[in-house]
C-alpha cells in the first residue's frame, strides 16, 4: 500500500525513552507494530499491518543501505543501522535501528524485528551526508548499477576509515 507521498522538512524527534518496535515476515510484510511505531508513522494498525515495511522509506535514503541491510539479515545476523524514515504526512524521523531475524523452533527464519530508539544528533549529522553521497552515486548510475555505485561509497569510506560497517555506525 506505498502511497505516493510528498516528503517534508517537518522532522518528529523521537523521545529518549521511546522505543518503536515492528515485526515482518520474510518478505517484510508488517505483522506487528507497537503504539509508538503507529504514532511515529502516522499509519493506523490497520494500514501497516499486511503492508510492506518499506511503506515508511524515505526517499533520502539511498537502497543499497537498505540492500545491505536485507542482505544482512537474511543471513541469520543481526543489523545495527542509522535510518531515515517518513511519516504518512510527509514529515520524517530519525532511528538507531537494531535489526534481528525471528528464528522457529528448527531455527529457521520466519520474519524479522526491528526495534529503533532515539539516535543521536551527532551521528545522524555524520551518517546523513554518508546516505547523500550514496544516494547521488545511485542516481548518477542508473537503475542497472544504482546498487553497486551506492555500496562502493559505503566500501570506500569503510576502506578509507579502516573499520568495518558495524564498527562505524557505533562510532558515530
Amino acid at each position: 500500500m506505498k502511497r505516493d507521498i510528498t516528503p517534508t522538512s517537518v522532522e518528529r524527534v523521537m523521545r529518549e525513552d521511546d522505543f518503536i518496535v515492528s515485526k515482518t515476515n520474510r518478505k517484510g510484510i508488517i505483522t506487528y507494530g507497537n503504539p509508538i511505531f503507529i504514532e511515529f508513522s502516522g499509519y493506523s494498525e490497520a494500514e501497516l499491518l499486511g503492508s510492506q515495511h518499506n511503506i515508511i522509506r524515505h526517499p533520502d535514503m539511498p537502497r543499497s543501505a537498505f540492500k545491505l541491510v536485507w542482505d544482512t539479515i537474511e543471513t541469520g545476523k543481526e543489523m545495527f543501522a542509522y535510518v531515515k524514515n517518513m511519516s504518512r504526512d510527509g514529515g520524517f524521523y530519525w532511528v538507531f535501528a537494531h535489526i534481528t531475524p525471528d528464528l522457529d523452533a528448527s531455527g529457521n527464519i520466519v520474519g524479522y524485528t526491528s526495534v529503533r530508539r532515539c539516535p543521536k544528533r551527532s551521528a545522524i549529522d555524520k551518517i546523513e551526508p554518508v546516505y547523500r553521497q550514496m544516494l547521488q552515486a545511485e542516481r548518477a548510475a542508473g537503475a542497472r548499477e544504482a546498487m553497486t555505485a551506492g555500496t562502493r561509497v559505503l566500501l570506500d569510506l569503510l576502506e578509507k576509515t579502516g573499520m568495518g560497517y558495524e564498527e562505524l555506525v557505533f562510532s558515530l
